[in-house]
């Protein structure tokens, strides 16, 4: 099979370099596995960080949505360049488990240990950033920080369906970032693979659970929001809608066109 030096095609992608990925990934040890889950948690939450104060002070509403869904990108292109363990980029192990390339266990105990790991990575960043001051203090939040409380307060009012239905449309453009990022052969290419797709997510209002993690932290450190109302009105469907989204719209159908029908 050819390779093009700038990047490779999609059969290339799902029946090689997918399932080789998975398998290192499911056979990673679980303290691994933590460690660079924690990694992932808090690159992020830097992308988040950055987007605040990125769309502090944009008042065209379109303008705002794009500057910080631009910005946020950076948190995933962390996680894929640097090299770390990100849950909604991990469903995509669900695929090369339908393979029967890897053991649905591994899968499993991966999504587990990554995202405890992402949990903790974003908890810790955002009280280190709180207790920083950069955002300012919860009775004075500056403009940064009012943006932070704001995105973290409007979360928790999303109905179960929205919650779950934006996770669903987020992590299908995740997932696609992930796998057009593995088809670049360069950084730059790596780069631009990971901005439209991530950009397009953040812009449209779709619902990140990792994010919300590090958003919503933030937001009950402000004392805006409830540890235990982040959890029932937000993250726990988001996470479902993570987990169905591409399963449906990404996992099956490349499933379908080069594995289950590749020899017609």
């Amino acid at each position: 099979m050819s390779t093009n030096r700038l990047f490779l095609m999609p059969k290339q992608i799902y029946n090689e370099v997918l399932p080789r990925v998975c398998a290192v990934k499911a056979a990673m040890p679980p303290s691994k596995q933590f460690v660079l889950a924690i990694l992932a948690g808090m690159y992020i939450g830097f992308g988040a960080v950055f987007a605040s104060f990125a769309m502090s002070g944009v008042e065209i509403f379109g303008l705002k949505k794009l500057v910080g869904g631009v910005v946020f990108s950076t948190g995933l292109m962390l996680v894929v360049i640097a090299g770390a363990e990100l849950f909604t980029g991990n469903v995509l192990m669900s695929l090369t488990c339908i393979m029967r390339k890897i053991h649905l266990k591994g899968v499993l105990r991966n999504w587990l240990f990554v995202y405890l790991g992402n949990f903790v990575g974003s908890v810790v960043l955002a009280w280190m950033v709180y207790h920083s001051g950069i955002l300012g203090s919860a009775m004075a939040p500056n403009q940064a920080g009012d943006v932070m409380v704001s995105i973290a307060a409007s979360k928790v009012f999303l109905g179960f369906w929205q919650a779950f239905l934006r996770g669903m449309l987020c992590n299908i453009l995740v997932n696609l970032a992930i796998i057009t990022s593995m088809a670049a052969q360069t950084i730059e290419g790596k780069i631009f693979a990971i901005l439209f797709p991530i950009s397009a997510f953040v812009a449209s209002g779709f619902e990140h659970s990792v994010a919300n993690m590090f958003f919503l932290s933030m937001g009950a450190f402000f004392g805006k929001v409830g540890w235990g109302q982040m959890w029932t009105a937000n993250i726990i469907p988001v996470t479902l809608g993570n987990i169905t989204g591409p399963i449906i719209f990404t996992v099956l159908p490349y499933y379908f066109v080069y594995y289950y029908w590749k020899k017609e």
